[in-house]
């Protein structure tokens, strides 16, 4: 590879002391993660300086390498201001992938960070919590942590004005929606510390949560011919327009959180029996879905035209721009944020969510019965379809009592007998 790239001069690359003997097979490594030639000369180009600087700190041999000293090393470049910081990260990603790369050194953890492990493995081993539940009690359970110093004093108990203290300042910041479930795992996490003797009994009980009605927001839902309207702006010349117009199709045609389109992969789709496999993490299972001709044509296009050719990466949505890899799920809602202000429509909501509430009302209006919505949208809970009743106006109208007193005759010939 470096010889394609360098006629002339790779042999001044081959030749480097330290990094020469990695540098072709690292090369090829960036090429296929779909960078050009023309940025990897320029990406390439410093790696002589930082040859130099990686003997300078005494390191003898491409396994001596470890993270601390290439995070050293990036930063030494960027207080230069120099470019080679991207590279940088880059080699210490293909010695990660090569199994080359020294694992960081670990220091050893603050009681914050031991409790916490703690919780989090009895949330998922007693209370069978998903991965992304978990990472969000923790993260409250970090910040309030931290409010209280449990560092400095880890056999302190926690007091009323502790708790007080971080759900008043956590409600100057948050909705009364956010701040409910903020109380709610602050309650679990004060019980499972009464539950392991490190807690007093009853904190849980007196934390006040923020009332919050139910169902007192309507689902977030576009008119169906918006949303026609949104897909068809899409411009699907480019590979990118491709990309954004089947993804945003899967949402509208199918129901599907970010989530589940993010992580949906090649091997999901099932051409020749027409159906598409979707993993649902809210219920932990994978759910067939019939492939219908319009999002057939649409992952047709993109597969032919615009998915990067030659990616061993399996996943079905990929990005655009180097390195390649799969699309994260706020890449979605970034997809369909950028394409509804470009469309210049009425949306007056943000996020890509609005696309499945918006099918599931489009299911209800056309005579869908609430075990097949929710089915297709994954809900466990009949409860949690049944939100999308209040938007079916038509229905209700027909189911409307008549007004007590209203008998049709005109009130001024009531008045006037």
């Amino acid at each position: 590879m470096l010889q394609t790239l360098f006629p002339q001069a790779h042999h001044r690359y081959t030749s480097l002391p330290l990094l020469g003997p990695i540098l072709d097979s690292f090369a090829t490594w960036l090429a296929e993660r779909g960078y050009r030639q023309n940025t990897l000369r320029v990406m390439l180009s410093p790696m002589a300086q930082i040859d130099r600087w990686l003997r300078r700190q005494d390191v003898q041999s491409v396994a001596d390498l470890d993270v601390e000293v290439l995070e050293a090393c990036w930063a030494t470049f960027r207080r230069r201001n120099c470019s080679p910081g991207g590279v940088i990260r880059a080699l210490a990603q293909y010695l990660d992938d090569t199994g080359v790369l020294q694992p960081r050194k670990t220091d050893p953890l603050t009681p914050s960070e031991q409790l916490r492990s703690r919780y989090a493995e009895h949330l998922a081993r007693v209370r069978g919590f998903s991965e992304v539940s978990i990472q969000n009690h923790a993260r409250t359970v970090s910040r309030f942590l931290d409010e209280v110093r449990h560092d400095a004093g880890p056999s302190r108990l926690l007091t009323a004005s502790d708790i007080e203290s971080f759900v008043r300042h956590s409600g100057q910041r948050l909705s009364r929606t956010s701040l409910q479930q903020v109380v709610a795992h602050l309650r679990g996490f004060l019980r499972f510390l009464v539950a392991t003797g490190q807690g007093a009994p009853g904190l849980a009980e007196t934390i006040d949560t923020p009332r919050v009605y139910r169902h007192e927001q309507l689902p977030r839902s576009l008119p169906w011919p918006t949303v026609t309207a949104l897909l068809q702006s899409i411009d699907r010349e480019t590979s990118v327009g491709l990309r954004d117009y089947a993804m945003l199709l899967l949402i509208a045609a199918y129901g599907l959180r970010i989530s589940e389109v993010a992580s949906l992969t090649l091997d999901g789709i099932h051409w020749r029996e027409g159906w598409l496999q979707v993993w649902r993490p809210k219920t932990r299972s994978a759910m067939r879905l019939p492939l219908t001709e319009a999002v057939e044509s649409a992952l047709l296009h993109y597969l032919r035209e615009a998915r990067p050719k030659g990616v061993a990466c399996r996943h079905l949505f990929l990005r655009s721009r180097a390195p390649i890899g799969p699309l994260k799920p706020n890449a979605v809602t970034m997809v369909f944020d950028r394409r509804a202000r470009e469309s210049t429509l009425e949306i007056p909501f943000s996020g890509a969510h609005c696309l499945r509430h918006s099918y599931a009302v489009h299911l209800l209006r056309s005579g869908t019965c609430v075990k097949t919505i929710g089915d297709l949208l994954g809900h466990r809970d009949a409860e949690s379809t049944g939100v999308y009743l209040r938007l079916a106006i038509e229905d209700l109208r027909e189911v409307a009592l008549p007004m007590p007193g209203a008998t049709g005759i005109d009130r001024d010939q009531e008045v006037a007998s």
